[in-house]
């Protein structure tokens, strides 16, 4: 591997370069975990929250950062679990690590941890941490893509990692 040169180093985010190709890099977490929340209704559990880097409101998984609270060494499957409580509210009984990919690998050397959540029980209201305003949304499997159109059309944007969880729960057999 070659040399890694900092241009920028923030609170929580680092500019990088490595033979001549800029990127960022987390310095506040080891990953990323997104999570695939589904309830025995087959029903899929989506948050809102507004996002400043493209000043609107975001549809999205769940999703949150491994190792940026108390625990530097969380597991993956620790951060799934405290994340989908802290922003659904939801306690899943079986949390199953799907696929690790990058989130965007021309950008950044975020990797992102898929976690399958089932089972799932509400415990609390959810809406994130202190940091955050986040409005969760529980959507009928049969009914997602009509109600994602229709937040698109009020003028939300569409994190496309649903559209791999849609994937997954619409029968696919294929495993990463």
């Amino acid at each position: 591997m070659s040399e890694e040169h900092v241009h920028f180093k923030g609170r929580y985010l680092s500019l990088l370069e490595r033979d001549d190709w800029e990127y960022t890099s987390r310095s506040n977490a080891s990953a990323v975990v997104v999570l695939v929340p589904v309830t025995d209704q087959d029903e899929i559990v989506l948050v809102e929250q507004f996002r400043k880097p493209v000043d609107a409101k975001v549809i999205e998984l769940p999703a949150g950062l491994v190792g940026d609270h108390a625990d530097p060494d969380e597991s993956i499957l620790a951060a799934a679990g405290r994340e989908l409580e802290e922003e659904t509210g939801f306690l899943a009984s079986r949390l199953e690590l799907r696929m690790e990919c990058p989130s965007s690998a021309g950008m950044t050397d975020e990797i992102s941890s898929f976690v399958m959540a089932t089972g799932l029980q509400h415990v609390g209201p959810g809406g994130g941490d202190d940091s955050e305003d986040i409005e969760t949304h529980i959507i009928a499997l049969a009914e997602v893509d009509e109600w994602l159109i229709r937040q698109q059309a009020t003028g939300k944007l569409l994190d496309p990692k649903i559209y791999t969880a849609l994937y997954w729960l619409n029968g696919s057999k294929s495993q990463a």
